[in-house]
């Protein structure tokens, strides 16, 4: 029962993301979590004011029960399947964190430094989260698709574009950590 509370290893959630890959794609569709805001969008009536929106989302109700299946999880696991909030973190990276002003690296998922209410509503917390919100979306448009979907389906289904797009990603994300990170704290 142990098990259950910690984190899978690779070698079962990896075939468990491969069966859950073949599926989509034995039923003709592609995964992507930007795919799902997409269809949110245009529920909301995004389609009025941009034509990218002009899509009928009611092909893509598949979306509407991912994002209801993620948020189930995601409420399970909290509830039920989460022992404690401490993350195992290597050492080295807890100090480098404690260096830029993260203090207390893994003992919970979110540190306060970056996710606490206040300093959301902060200037600098509001300002981080717009700039970064704005970047994530004009990256996954430009990119054809965000992270999941490029990493996950464009990959295993050996597309030259997805494999071009997670390099970005990897050199986009050691930049934000070792680069611009530091200058925000």
């Amino acid at each position: 029962m142990d098990f259950i509370f910690q984190p899978w290893p690779w070698y079962v959630a990896g075939p468990v993301i491969a069966i859950v890959m073949f599926l989509l794609f034995y039923f003709g569709e592609r995964f992507g979590v930007s795919s799902n805001l997409e269809t949110f969008c245009s529920i909301g009536g995004a389609g009025k004011f941009v034509d990218y929106f002009k899509i009928d989302w009611k092909e893509n109700t598949w979306n509407l029960i991912f994002v209801i299946g993620a948020i189930l999880g995601g409420f399970i696991s909290t509830q039920w399947l989460t022992t404690t909030e401490a993350v195992a973190i290597n050492p080295q990276t807890i100090q480098d964190l404690a260096d830029i002003g993260i203090q207390n690296a893994g003992s919970s998922y979110l540190p306060d430094e970056i996710f606490s209410i206040e300093t959301m509503l902060s200037l600098k917390g509001f300002l981080i989260l717009l700039i970064a919100g704005i970047m994530v979306g004009f990256g996954a448009r430009w990119a054809g698709g965000c992270t999941s979907g490029h990493a996950i389906v464009g990959l295993s289904n050996l597309e030259i574009p997805s494999l071009i797009s997670v390099i970005g990603f990897f050199i986009g994300g050691l930049i934000m950590t070792w680069l611009i990170l530091p200058l925000i704290f």
